[in-house]
């Protein structure tokens, strides 16, 4: 799970001496959101997201008139190293793929460059790189059952939980956990996805190994706010 996986290696980026407008258009020719800016070395400098260039320009619904065109022109002919983000937060190829969703979050941002330690750029990572990368890591592109399983917050339960599904000769696509569950009651709950369909056996075993079932949309609503 490390980006230079799933990073876009093809690149597709700029230059500071390019306008906003040529910027702009190679974004919409290539279909992309984000545009890292390098220099002449191919050094990250910056980053230009289509918001950017859409919020320094006058509104088209609101602002019609010569003025507000004179301005856009005047915009659209600036140098991107103006509009551009300096200096942007960038990731590693061997970063995880969970430091990039954390810093996705923490900086609000819909994509990253991928730079090497000289600070060249190697490609660049998106929400959707995300999207996929953690389809495939969990397994949901294939068929198959998602369980919800109560069991205490000790040690040795999720092996324990691990071990009775292997023991069915069942593949687990992904195991994802949630603690700190409604009700206070000690516990948490497992979401195995299992990859089959035929799961009334490894359900019935479970409850003989001391696990409780749920149905996962019903998990999910004993955790929503109780009115009060």
């Amino acid at each position: 799970m490390f980006v230079f996986k799933d990073m876009a290696k093809t690149l597709i980026n700029g230059d500071e001496t390019m306008t906003v407008s040529q910027a702009r258009d190679l974004m919409r020719e290539k279909d992309i959101r984000h545009l890292p800016i390098t220099d002449a070395a191919g050094k990250l400098v910056g980053i230009v997201s289509d918001r950017d260039i859409r919020s320094a320009l006058p509104s088209d619904m609101v602002d019609t008139d010569s003025s507000c065109r004179e301005e856009s022109v005047m915009i659209l002919s600036r140098p991107i190293g103006s509009l551009m983000t300096k200096d942007p937060v960038c990731v590693y190829p061997f970063d995880t793929l969970q430091d990039v969703l954390l810093l996705m979050q923490r900086h609000r941002v819909g994509a990253l460059p991928v730079v090497d330690e000289d600070g060249i750029l190697r490609g660049i990572v998106a929400v959707g790189d995300m999207l996929s990368a953690f389809i495939e890591v969990m397994g949901i592109h294939q068929p198959g059952t998602l369980l919800c399983v109560l069991a205490p917050d000790r040690q040795g339960e999720m092996k324990k939980l691990i071990d009775t599904i292997s023991d069915e000769g069942i593949s687990t696509g992904s195991i994802l956990v949630a603690r700190g569950i409604q009700g206070g009651d000690g516990r948490k709950a497992f979401f195995p996805y299992l990859l089959t369909n035929n799961v009334a056996r490894v359900k019935q075993k479970l409850i003989e190994q001391g696990f409780e079932m749920l149905e996962p949309v019903k998990w999910y609503l004993d955790q929503l706010p109780k009115k009060s």
